[in-house]
């Protein structure tokens, strides 16, 4: 192919050739040049990271390996890594690095399913619309951070109810009192505990609690912060109530910061991860070390690995493992496909895969201990059990945690760090979400290339004036149906859709075949048979009984009316709607009869191929549209 776009006499003959489609091509390749590649693998590996690791690696996975046998957890969740997580990211790294395209026309592999990249985008827009709030929230929390006096510290505040009392330790007290007053009146006290009552209504993911529908009269001031100053929440979802104008101060902030960060794409994005994606793991380190050092700390992080192995026979626990798996690397998503389609061409897409998988499950495990190093000295310092102070979320990150560190000496620093990594961990994931989008604009419409700062804007613009309802009083109701339906068909049942068409329809020996030309080596037997056989059979199955088992969300005591569910399941659905719209739409478009047209549309089109081959073409095209113009 070099010696045909470098000899001179082949030239003459293919002048005739080049015509106004050829030109076309010449642009459009000229502008796939410009898209932007990596400055450096470090720079890659850093995003990627940064786009794996976030809100759930560190908020989410201490709460759900405590809650299913602890030490023991890791054995499920190891088995799923290895099987099903790992597996379906080299896939998407390598496909994404082979084609040199983003989420959406990577799929030219297979046109029937090109609308599965179009619901990949449309989650990570949606995904990013509302996840921006957690960005929010936490910016909110380090402005009354740099207060001399915490808020979420005392009851003094104007917002402060009558039953407020100042932390833990004061309704253990109170749980006392009203234990005492129980057995005088000789009333019998249910299963549960107190403490535990009023801290997990503040899951947002609203995971199945024994506790969730008991109520307490009391309330501790870190959780009438969070409730009724940073909130204000409405009694209902039916009651959106006023705009907060400070959270929507918070929300612009919050887009503000990712429109900068994205001003120039990839070279923008891959100078800000180097603090972006290392920064939190210097301030998890000094929060670990600062809570193992005090009081209880220890005995926490003890209580977060000890097994349970009797928790292994619950098929529950295999299939939260699995899902959590999901949360903890971000396949699915088309944010791995994007990322790894500006890497270069020759890199190592193995070694890639398996140190993004290893740093993702390993961040979860380390921000496990941080978690409970700190809840363990809340849990001494209260004398209570360290399950009764275990929560997941926003109900660990805005009431239970800050809580935790506004009893340390100097909580305004150590509250300003927590919230900054927060900060840093959810802006390197909306990051790649929203690149995710703007890249398959600008590659479904290269011309707009120029005009990137422009299309960066307007996205984010739009975002935060569709945000705006989550800071409304009621916007938290909302957020939960948005958080807990959106993703819900099409977050596992998509990666199952990956597997097939990559695994079965392209080939698995295909598949192998183009990660040799990229790196010399054919992908290993393992990742052939898991393609093929493993990692479907486990997302098609997790697909089935976690839909079967979708609940109605809760929060706090609010019981959601029915019309939720149907508002949730349209959310659900709006994601799978491009899957079977382009799907007929590919068919109709071929010629013949209806198995000829499947059989066309199943086979991969013209532009799809190793982006290095393209970019030869395209040399190749511009010397011939160059000799054509001299010679006029």
């Amino acid at each position: 192919m070099d010696v045909l776009c470098k000899d001179e006499e082949k030239v003459p003959e293919m002048v005739p050739m080049v015509n106004r489609n050829q030109t076309q091509q010449v642009n459009r390749g000229e502008e796939e040049q410009k898209r932007g590649q990596w400055g450096s693998q470090v720079e890659y590996l850093l995003s990627v990271v940064g786009f794996s690791v976030g809100f759930s690696n560190v908020l989410r996975f201490p709460y759900i390996c405590s809650r299913n046998g602890g030490g023991a957890f890791l054995i499920p969740y190891i088995a799923c890594l290895t099987l099903c997580g790992l597996p379906l990211f080299y896939l998407e790294v390598a496909i994404g690095q082979f084609s040199g395209k983003g989420a959406v026309h990577v799929w030219s592999v297979c046109p029937l399913v090109k609308g599965l990249g179009v619901g990949m985008l449309i989650m990570s827009g949606g995904t990013a619309l509302y996840h921006t709030m957690n960005c929010a929230w936490s910016v909110y929390y380090i402005v009354f951070a740099c207060r001399t006096t915490l808020p979420w510290s005392h009851c003094n505040n104007h917002w402060n109810t009558n039953t407020c009392v100042k932390g833990v330790h004061a309704l253990e007290e109170q749980f006392a009192q009203g234990r005492t007053w129980r057995q005088t009146c000789n009333i019998t006290e249910t299963n549960g505990t107190f403490v535990n009552l009023i801290l997990v209504g503040h899951n947002a993911t609203a995971l199945n609690n024994s506790w969730e529908t008991k109520r307490t009269l009391y309330h501790t001031a870190a959780e009438e912060f969070w409730k009724h100053n940073v909130l204000s929440v409405s009694p209902g979802l039916e009651q959106l109530g006023n705009i907060k104008w400070e959270l929507v101060l918070c929300l612009f902030v919050s887009w503000f910061l990712i429109f900068a960060c994205l001003v120039k794409g990839v070279r923008s994005v891959g100078k800000v991860v180097y603090v972006t994606a290392t920064l939190p793991y210097v301030l998890l380190f000094i929060l670990l070390v600062r809570g193992l050092t005090l009081p209880g700390g220890t005995d926490g992080a003890l209580f977060y690995i000890t097994p349970n192995f009797k928790k292994l026979s619950k098929i529950q626990v295999w299939i939260e493992a699995c899902v959590q798996v999901f949360f903890s690397l971000g396949p699915a998503w088309g944010g791995i496909i994007t990322l790894s389609s500006f890497n270069k061409f020759n890199s190592n897409c193995q070694r890639n895969a398996v140190i993004c998988t290893c740093v993702g499950a390993g961040t979860s495990l380390f921000a496990g201990a941080v978690v409970f190093s700190v809840l363990g000295f809340m849990a001494h310092d209260a004398g209570v059990p360290i399950a009764d102070v275990v929560s997941s979320g926003p109900g660990l990150g805005f009431v239970i945690y800050p809580e935790a560190l506004a009893q340390l000496p100097l909580p305004q620093i150590w509250s300003f760090v927590f919230f900054i990594m927060l900060i840093l961990l959810i802006l390197d994931s909306l990051m790649s979400m929203v690149e995710t989008v703007i890249s398959a604009i600008i590659d479904e419409y290269p011309v707009l290339l120029k005009w990137r700062l422009t299309v960066n804007g307007v996205f984010c613009v739009s975002s935060f004036l569709l945000g705006v309802i989550f800071t409304t009083e009621g916007g938290m109701y909302v957020f939960t149906i948005c958080d807990w339906y959106f993703i819900a068909i099409f977050f596992i049942f998509g990666g199952f859709l990956e597997c097939t068409i990559l695994g079965w329809v392209y080939g698995v020996d295909r598949v192998s075949e183009n990660i040799e030309l990229m790196t010399g080596k054919p992908a290993p037997l393992f990742f052939k048979v898991a393609w093929r056989f493993i990692t479907p059979t486990i997302l098609l199955t997790i697909s089935i009984v976690t839909l079967v088992q979708y609940k109605l969300p809760t929060y706090d005591s609010y019981v959601y009316p029915d019309y939720a569910a149907t508002i949730g399941w349209c959310l659900a659905t709006i994601p799978c709607v491009p899957l079977v719209v382009m799907m007929f739409t590919a068919i109709f478009r071929k010629e013949g009869s209806f198995l000829q047209r499947v059989r066309m549309s199943l086979q991969p089109d013209s532009s799809w191929g190793p982006r290095h081959i393209r970019d030869c073409m395209t040399t190749e095209l511009r010397n011939q549209i160059s000799f054509e113009t001299c010679d006029a």
